[in-house]
């Protein structure tokens, strides 16, 4: 492993990480984050779910800093208050839309404060209802008005080559007018071009008044690697492919066997 500042921030992403697959903190990952405030590191946290989706993670975590939902599209307080937005913009949110439908994916629209969806029964609705604790809104089709409030739009499908698929093809499209990258094998996010993980490193070194070097930085999907290279340590998850695993500094156990805590003892504080 790279010799690398000693981290002052540690930036966690949440699905596949921070918690369990049933979408739990387990008592060493509580523990962990403990540990890292008595040691003066600052616990933060970036995930693809809004950030009314990471309400319910505030309080145990005892979080004092910024959080970044929508893989960065939207910064809060801990109270949830907005600090920085990041919308697509209306015809970028159109384009994007229109090549996930045409696909053959399923789509979600997300504003700074509310879920739309064309289909209550749709796949992964209720799992996703169900890990952030709050209700889509059925809209039916997006109109103009829900597109020109959109944060992030996701492409949905259980065929995983498909939404790789649509994640190159969404990245040729939209170039640089937009972030499309997977934050699951069944999810393709797109978000404004500064709404990434990456940026998100920055934004914390901004706003911590911190060398990006001294932001470690532990997740397990494609999205995560985008802060994997903007930040100083770079921790894969056990979870995550060997293709993300090998854009790490180093690999930890997996998010069943408290692959976050683990790293937290050995590699973050050590």
């Amino acid at each position: 492993m790279p010799n690398k500042p000693k981290p002052r921030v540690l930036l966690a992403d949440v699905d596949g990480t921070l918690v369990t697959q049933q979408k739990e903190l387990t008592e060493e990952a509580l523990a962990a984050a403990r540990e890292l405030r008595a040691a003066g590191i600052t616990l933060a946290l970036t995930s693809g779910r809004p950030p009314r989706g990471m309400a319910m993670l505030i309080k145990p975590l005892e979080l004092t800093g910024a959080i970044a939902g929508f893989n960065g599209g939207l910064f809060v307080n801990p109270d949830l208050s907005v600090i920085e937005s990041h919308p697509l913009g209306p015809k970028v949110a159109r384009e994007a839309l229109e090549l996930i439908l045409k696909a053959g994916l399923d789509a979600w629209v997300y504003s700074e404060d509310e879920w739309l969806i064309r289909n209550k029964d749709a796949p992964h609705v209720a799992r996703e209802t169900w890990t952030v604790k709050f209700e889509a809104k059925v809209v039916g089709n997006f109109t103009d008005e829900h597109l020109s409030h959109a944060v992030k739009i996701v492409g949905i499908s259980d065929d995983h080559d498909l939404v790789a698929t649509t994640e190159t093809a969404a990245q040729q499209a939209l170039g640089r007018r937009a972030s499309a990258a997977r934050s699951q094998p069944y999810y393709l996010d797109v978000t404004n071009p500064e709404a990434n993980k990456g940026g998100v490193v920055r934004m914390l070194a901004r706003t911590l008044q911190v060398d990006p070097e001294e932001i470690a930085t532990i997740g397990d999907m494609p999205n995560d690697v985008l802060m994997f290279k903007a930040g100083g340590l770079s921790i894969a998850m056990g979870n995550a492919s060997k293709e993300v695993q090998g854009e790490a500094d180093a690999v930890t156990d997996t998010n069943e066997a408290d692959g976050f805590a683990k790293a937290v003892r050995r590699l973050v504080l050590a």
